[in-house]
């Protein structure tokens, strides 16, 4: 949970307080983090605080604890073999494979990955695409489950003035605004439309000048704004007030966002990358591929079939399979088979 506004963090912060939500009465639970962030969970949590010396000297754990949950994949924060736990890591994803990273450097986030893969007992991915990729690339030979992410978007109806308020119909995205989340083919979809594209979440400044280039090119930069990171309460109202929803991204474990976007019936336009058409389902549209002429065609086709056949409730139903609390309670079931067997 070192950045906040990442789908890591969300990831974290949600499952850590659907596990207490969900825990039996003789299940304990306590959550490893710095002691800055332990505020982002309910007080009557109990804590072990992490600090950076964990990384080369682990610490010593109460002798009751049974079952480390590293929820991270190179995580650092790991318990030695020789310590009598049971380990249970969950990956996100494989995205180095997908990216432009030389094949040296892509060797080498191999071998950190197959490290704690080795050290755990229990593997689990979040989605079926990063299962294969794990099966593929690494050597496993241990249980492998798949858990879904969940979504929950918590309401604030009564929020009116986010940081920016678009004077149109937008366009919403969201993301780390870094080159996999490729929202720089967004820009065309808004030229010669009375529509605004709004980008929110952490940025990499130039990829941000990257994206400017592109809506230079289309003649649309008055129509784009970047705003960085944005509270959950404005985070309520774009998704709430969006024209649609767009998501290019090239490479994802799950994609967060995306669900958070359905769970308000919006039409939701993807890439085909990686897990991508696995979350969306029938009930997204996706980009063919990132010519303009072509996500224009796909834009249109797209609006035009959700406003003729309203699918609002489908989507909306889709997206309430995807609960923090049911991914608890699969998570416990883990725990609990692991202290069995």
């Amino acid at each position: 949970m070192k950045y906040p506004f990442t789908g890591l963090f969300e990831y974290c912060q949600q499952l850590g307080i659907a596990l207490l939500e969900t825990k039996k009465n003789a299940d304990q639970l306590r959550i490893y983090i710095q002691q800055k962030d332990q505020h982002h969970f309910p007080a009557n949590l109990s804590f072990l605080t992490q600090k950076s010396l964990h990384k080369f000297i682990f610490p010593k754990l109460d002798p009751l604890i049974d079952v480390w949950h590293c929820t991270h994949q190179t995580s650092w924060y790991i318990p030695p073999a020789n310590r009598k736990l049971k380990c249970v890591l969950t990956v996100h994803d494989l995205n180095f494979l997908y990216e432009e990273k030389s094949e040296a450097k892509k060797t080498t986030y191999l071998k950190k990955h197959q490290k704690n893969i080795d050290r755990a007992d229990h593997i689990v991915a979040i989605s079926e695409f990063t299962k294969k990729d794990i099966l593929k690339y690494l050597k496993v030979n241990k249980p492998i489950t798949v858990i879904y992410n969940g979504c929950n978007v918590e309401e604030f109806p009564k929020h009116e003035q986010p940081v920016y308020v678009p004077s149109k119909p937008f366009l919403f995205t969201l993301g780390t605004v870094n080159a996999k989340k490729n929202f720089h083919t967004l820009p065309c979809l808004v030229q010669n439309r009375n529509l605004e594209l709004i980008i929110a979440g952490k940025t990499d400044t130039a990829y941000v000048e990257k994206i400017m280039k592109e809506a230079a090119k289309y003649k649309v930069i008055d129509q784009i704004k970047i705003l960085g990171p944005v509270s959950k309460e404005d985070k309520y109202w774009y998704y709430k007030n969006c024209f649609a929803f767009a998501f290019p991204s090239l490479a994802e474990g799950f994609g967060i966002p995306v669900i958070e976007a359905m769970s308000f019936g919006k039409p939701v336009f993807l890439s085909k990358a990686t897990s991508l058409p696995e979350i969306g389902a029938e009930f997204a549209y996706y980009f063919e591929n990132f010519e303009a002429s072509s996500m224009n065609a796909i834009f249109d086709a797209g609006i035009h079939h959700h406003q003729s056949t309203q699918p609002e409730e489908a989507i909306i139903a889709h997206a309430r399979q995807f609960n923090w609390k049911n991914s608890a309670k699969k998570y416990w079931e883990i725990y609990h088979n692991l202290l069995s067997s």
